[in-house]
């Protein structure tokens, strides 16, 4: 029986058959140790030597051809480099540390010591360490103090995952007093009545809530507005005013009452009104303009002895 080429080869070098490698020139893993196999493919029994430790969770390791001819040469590989620039590009996924969780174990022990239940949480220039993407995250606090009068913490930050070491960063910021205010929810024109459902109640950072900032839904709900308003933007009270039950040139009951006397007649109001307030109503038989008081939709009181006034 004749034999091939290859099978005279493997015949001949049977050893270098087995170990005929090829460089992985991009990489994945997910392990805290680098393995041969990790870096060359075709490693044989030789794939799961440790080499050493892995990049950090996101974080690459660059193995050039010096240190890969190295590699194969110590553990009995054939390899040689094509060019001098062949390497193995190694990365190892990671995702950060949320500041959220932070946040919420930081207040947690905060309100043990002290800090204000509406108080808002600054972390300046926040570093979040990153983690191994799969990996179960457990955070802890070392050394937490807190100035209460001037607001300020410091504590070292302990990150545990599996698949690498334990980090400890150090971490500072502010405790900041908030205010309650309430934001329009949508854009509100001039002249709108406001609803429940165009506003919402939350808390920002009192510094930054101007002095007559409407704090309660009572204090809005039911008034209108004397000036747009822009969705996320703090409702202003001085923006507000009752709005009107009596409109300008609408047609209106005007009545008169005494004691054993009642009359109403027919009217026309000549300017806006809320509820409450006066404005200037002509009588549509005499024509006389008089002074009266809004009193509910489309109606007016006219006084006893009202003088009539000049248009």
């Amino acid at each position: 029986m004749k034999l091939t080429l290859a099978a005279l080869l493997l015949l001949a070098c049977p050893a270098w058959a087995q170990e005929m490698v090829t460089v992985k020139p991009a990489v994945i893993i997910d392990t805290p140790t680098l393995r041969l196999g990790d870096i060359f493919a075709g490693a044989g029994a030789r794939a799961e030597v440790v080499v050493g430790t892995s990049p950090a969770p996101g974080r690459r390791l660059v193995v050039e051809a010096a240190q890969l001819s190295a590699l194969a040469r110590m553990h009995g590989l054939t390899w040689r480099p094509l060019t001098a620039g062949e390497r193995s590009i190694i990365e190892r996924p990671g995702r950060p540390v949320p500041q959220d969780e932070v946040l919420e174990l930081l207040r947690g022990d905060l309100l043990r010591l002290g800090m204000p239940a509406e108080s808002e949480l600054e972390l300046p220039n926040f570093a979040a360490p990153v983690v191994p993407v799969a990996a179960l995250l457990n955070l802890g606090l070392e050394g937490l103090v807190f100035d209460a009068a001037q607001g300020r913490f410091a504590a070292t930050l302990v990150v545990m995952a599996e698949g690498m070491p334990s980090q400890r960063l150090r971490i500072a910021g502010r405790a900041l007093a908030t205010a309650p205010v309430v934001v329009a929810m949508r854009r509100l024109g001039l002249g709108d009545v406001i609803r429940p459902s165009d506003i919402r109640v939350t808390r920002l950072r009192a510094d930054r809530v101007r002095p007559g900032a409407a704090e309660t839904a009572d204090q809005v709900v039911g008034q209108q507005l004397r000036r747009p308003m822009t969705e996320g933007l703090p409702v202003m009270t001085g923006d507000l005013g009752p709005p009107p039950v009596v409109a300008k040139n609408a047609l209106v009951v005007m009545t008169l009452e005494a004691p054993g006397l009642s009359l109403t007649m027919q009217g026309r109001a000549l300017a806006d009104a809320p509820q409450g307030a006066l404005l200037r109503v002509e009588n549509l038989e005499s024509h006389a303009v008089v002074e009266a008081q809004a009193i509910a939709p489309g109606r007016v009181r006219v006084a006893i002895g009202a003088v009539p006034v000049i248009r």
